[in-house]
């Protein structure tokens, strides 16, 4: 059903009708990465470097305050408690600021935090200042989404997400190898060197997109709105909530949660190679997100989402039969692979819904909640399951979860990406925000 009235306005800055000469999108190869694009691939990279340094360290450093097993991981628990309660208000800030400002004041937020627990006093401070960083964290995500959405042509979208995506994984998988060389300096150096790594990435990202055209399209006029209840319009947007969901908690909730004690308990192995399955599963992830954004952006990103989903779902379901060591990372590689499929066409839909020449960031912050719900639910509800059935049916459950999206993508367009009404550059009439908007659903 058609939401909005389609434009026929043409000229310079509008959308154009549909005809031959707009039935095939450029090809990303052809298109030039903005140089703003960069300078978030490299902020995210670094941000994911702190992160992954400070990250063995904390558990050790709630602990030295001689607290229990069960504080030690509200420490960590706290952070994603307040991104996943602060993540409306969080939209709301874009919505009203913009999509720079919000991501610089996150920035500085956990930079300041960080820098904060390494001189806490006793665990009640740790556990503020970690509570606080959590707001900040769920703001320059839901902002640099936003603005990759703002800065990217809409041809290459699904290349960039895999690029931006790969970037914040490359420094997972880093950040933990360099924290264990700091080691030597102490409990409490992770965090201070992880704050001048923020106050850095920050101080590049304000100068080199101060006065950018891209990041600040709407500078001179009112900014053009995207609204929650329009979003929800598109099939498109309930489909990615829903594999979002399932994606949080089988890759980032039950993965983290479940694997390492399956390695350790049914498998008899040591806690290393509980860290090598994590690892195999994560470069399952790099080996194809770039590759599946970029060819997302000529064959549309449905294809790549139901691959992603029935593949990470199936290697998943098995996982926990699995009664050899080897057989257990040819599956946790294939589920990252899985998950890498779809991750950047997934991202990239929800781009296309908003194009990039609005503000939305509420539609944003609801899709971010709904990866950090499965994030939160699935742990609990796996575990359970396991405790008192076994780990093939945790891991069976779980994996069947992933399966689920399926049936909302089935119905979902899938038309190649094209430029959407939002992506016009001259937002009169027609714009995203107002009655006249073309639905992308509606080419």
């Amino acid at each position: 059903m058609r939401i909005f009235p389609k434009s026929t306005a043409t000229g310079p800055g509008r959308a154009q009708p549909p005809g031959p000469a707009q039935s095939t999108p450029p090809r990303p190869a052809d298109s030039a990465l903005p140089s703003e694009i960069w300078v978030l691939v490299s902020a995210s990279f670094v941000i994911a470097l702190g992160f992954g340094i400070v990250a063995p360290a904390l558990p050790q450093f709630a602990r030295s305050f001689d607290v229990g097993y069960i504080a030690a991981s509200a420490v960590i628990s706290v952070f994603a408690l307040m991104r996943l309660l602060f993540a409306p208000m969080s939209g709301a800030l874009v919505q009203r600021l913009g999509e720079r400002p919000t991501y610089l004041t996150g920035l500085l937020i956990v930079a300041v935090s960080s820098g904060a627990v390494a001189f806490a006093g006793d665990y009640w401070q740790l556990l503020l200042f970690r509570a606080v960083g959590g707001i900040g964290s769920t703001m320059f995500t839901v902002s640099a989404l936003g603005l990759l959405i703002r800065i990217t042509p809409p041809g290459i979208r699904g290349r960039v997400s895999g690029l931006y995506a790969t970037s914040f994984l490359f420094g997972t998988i880093g950040g933990p190898l360099v924290g264990g060389a700091l080691a030597g300096f102490g409990l409490r150096a992770p965090f201070l060197i992880y704050a001048v790594a923020l106050l850095v990435a920050a101080a590049v990202v304000y100068v080199s997109l101060k006065g950018s055209a891209l990041a600040s399209p709407d500078a001179a006029g009112s900014p053009v709105t995207m609204t929650l209840r329009q979003a929800l319009a598109s099939a498109t947007y309930r489909a990615a909530l829903v594999s979002n969901f399932a994606n949080g908690w089988v890759s980032f909730g039950v993965r983290v949660a479940m694997v390492p004690l399956f390695v350790v308990e049914a498998l008899d192995e040591g806690t290393a190679l509980a860290g090598v399955a994590l690892t195999v599963y994560a470069v399952g992830n790099a080996l194809v997100q770039i590759p599946a954004g970029r060819a997302s952006d000529l064959r549309g990103r449905r294809p790549f989402v139901l691959a992603g989903l029935v593949v990470s779902g199936s290697a998943t379901a098995v996982l926990g039969f699995s009664d050899n060591l080897l057989v257990f990372l040819a599956l946790s590689l294939v589920a990252g692979m899985g998950s890498g499929l779809m991750n950047p066409a997934q991202q990239a839909a929800v781009a296309d819904v908003i194009g990039s020449k609005a503000r939305g960031g509420p539609v944003l912050a609801t899709f971010q909640m709904a990866s950090d719900v499965g994030v939160v639910a699935g742990p609990l509800i796996a575990g359970v399951l396991a405790q008192y059935l076994s780990y093939g049916v945790a891991f069976a459950v779980t994996g069947s979860l992933m399966l689920l999206p399926v049936a909302f993508w089935l119905v979902a367009p899938s038309s190649i990406p094209q430029p959407s009404a939002g992506d016009a550059a001259d937002q009169g009439a027609d714009g995203v925000g107002g009655p006249d908007r073309g639905h992308p659903e509606d080419k």
